[in-house]
């Protein structure tokens, strides 16, 4: 296809850019692209949670992953070190644990103390040895200075197992559970703040799924028992973007709850793993955007808007590839789930479809309040951990410049761009996200260009500013669309920063690229 094909006819095409890119439109290039924003507006709070992360007992991800004890890599405790100092640098503020469809058939109490029970998991048809539980999760969060976010088991589990699991890992020294831990060597509560009553319950593939009768009352009484036990926590229950299953659930239980959590992943991988091509990913950018705003109208209509939350709290662009979990297993299971942990898979496609993400939590931020990268370990992650070390592939360095650079409040702006057209549909070809310090003296614009090969000459009008002192743009692009980093090219997609001269003249934002330019008065 020429590359004419995937304009629309409201832009005309600038010829497509290599590496090493510039960032300077020839002044015979005027601009094809607008982003205007009044600074000077108030803004609303982006929540940094929506930076969040995600680990589940699958596959490597845990072990091998960021637990492999005798690894010469890690510590006393079995924490890969190499992982803990990158995930530091990520600075994602909370992980959720232990899944995903793991939790549904998942037994806290077997993976705690000196004794060990092994179980075999009916979700991934393996045995889990159960080392790495409660404890070495919240002390594994600790050191990478995240939030511990637990989802319990409402699956095969029940409401008082449950709140045990609050009752242990909160309560001083009141009950059964609080002393139990204290004798496992915590005399102190861990303090988790966050829970979530379940994991995708709607589902037919999950343990213990409920119907659209049981779950609300299944919610209410689990949400009873879990406050009761303590007060003081953050709930979350599963739910859809959809009113024929959230409506009863917030009739219900919403007066209980804190958030709502949906889920969404958009290129489906799960029994055959046919990676969908940088072109095809990056038109459903905008399908996560869509997902937010049916939940916020369900919401409204449940006379909860603004009082309970939504927690996209497992997202990407690429679903898992996981045979055999409705079928019998067979002995090539493990070779087939190693196909999520090929490199040459994590291109500018993930890249670019990840920020477009953050920018619609950005610009949903009134109602948006988590959002957790499924998983952030191997398995579609954004860290790829192997015996020898660790690969930083492109989602990483997205999630990365994304919390450093991005600030407070996400202020309105507007977009004006060509249309992107692929197969009879077409998506803007600029996405954008504006944010700001609360004190108005630093901005950020975050943009993506998602097309695959021609750089676009932005204009910016920002009012409501005082004189720019300092303008630098941070880029992640690559060398191509299907650019990615592996064992031997670790560094071959990273951010670079290069200050600007002005935004009085047309920035040219290179193809399939991820600029975030950060203004300073």
């Amino acid at each position: 296809m020429s590359r004419r094909g995937f304009l629309g006819t409201t832009g005309t095409l600038v010829g497509g850019i290599m590496a090493p890119w510039s960032l300077s439109a020839a002044g015979s290039q005027q601009a094809q692209a607008w982003i205007r924003a009044d600074l000077s507006a108030k803004g609303t709070p982006v929540d940094s949670m929506i930076f969040g992360q995600f680990i589940e007992h699958f596959h490597r991800q845990i072990y091998g992953g960021i637990f492999e004890p005798g690894s010469p890599l890690s510590d006393s405790r079995g924490f890969r070190l190499d992982v803990i100092e990158a995930l530091r640098e990520m600075n994602a503020p909370i992980v959720r644990w232990p899944g995903g469809c793991f939790a549904s058939a998942y037994h806290w109490k077997k993976a705690v103390g000196p004794n060990r029970t092994p179980a075999y998991d009916k979700a991934w048809k393996v045995e889990d040895p159960n080392t790495f539980g409660t404890n070495e999760f919240i002390a594994w969060c600790r050191e990478i200075g995240a939030e511990p976010y637990i989802c319990t088991n409402a699956g095969s589990g029940t409401p008082e197992e449950m709140s045990d699991w609050v009752e242990y890992c909160n309560l001083k020294e009141e009950g059964e559970y609080s002393r139990l831990r204290a004798a496992h060597g915590y005399p102190e509560p861990h303090g988790v703040k966050y829970w979530s009553i379940g994991n995708e319950n709607y589902g037919v593939w999950e343990v213990g799924a409920k119907t659209v009768a049981e779950w609300p009352n299944f919610v209410l009484e689990s949400a009873k028992m879990m406050r009761f036990t303590d007060p003081g926590i953050r709930l979350f229950a599963p739910a859809l973007s959809n009113r024929d299953w959230t409506l009863p659930l917030l009739e219900r239980a919403g007066e209980w709850l804190d958030y709502v959590s949906i889920h969404g992943y958009f290129d489906p991988l799960w029994h055959v793993n046919n990676v969908s091509p940088y072109v095809a990913c990056i038109m459903r950018s905008e399908q996560p955007e869509k997902q937010i705003l049916d939940t916020i109208a369900i919401l409204r209509e449940a006379k909860l808007e603004g009082r309970v939350k939504i927690a996209y709290d497992e997202w990407n662009l690429r679903a898992w590839h996981h045979p055999g979990q409705l079928f019998p297993p067979d002995k090539s299971l493990n070779v087939k789930r190693d196909e999520n942990d090929r490199n040459e898979v994590y291109t500018m496609a993930d890249g670019c479809f990840s920020a477009s993400f953050l920018n619609s939590c950005i610009r949903q931020g009134e109602h948006v309040s988590m959002a957790n990268m499924a998983p952030v370990i191997n398995t579609r992650g954004p860290l790829f951990v192997h015996p020898r070390g660790i690969v930083k592939r492109t989602t990483f360095h997205v999630m990365k410049i994304y919390r450093e650079l991005t600030q407070s409040h996400g202020v309105p702006a507007e977009v004006t761009s060509a249309r992107l057209e692929h197969e009879g549909d077409s998506i803007a070809t600029l996405d954008a996200a504006v944010t700001r310090s609360v004190d108005g003296s630093t901005a950020a614009i975050a943009v993506v260009n998602r097309h695959p090969d021609a750089a676009i000459p932005c204009q910016f009008a920002l009012a409501g500013f005082p004189a720019i002192a300092r303008a630098t743009a941070t880029v992640l692009a690559g060398d191509s669309p299907d650019a990615y980093n592996d064992i031997n090219t670790p560094d071959r997609v990273t951010p670079e920063t290069r200050k600007l001269a002005s935004l009085d003249e047309p920035v040219l934002l290179p193809p399939h690229s991820v600029t975030i330019i950060k203004i300073e008065g």
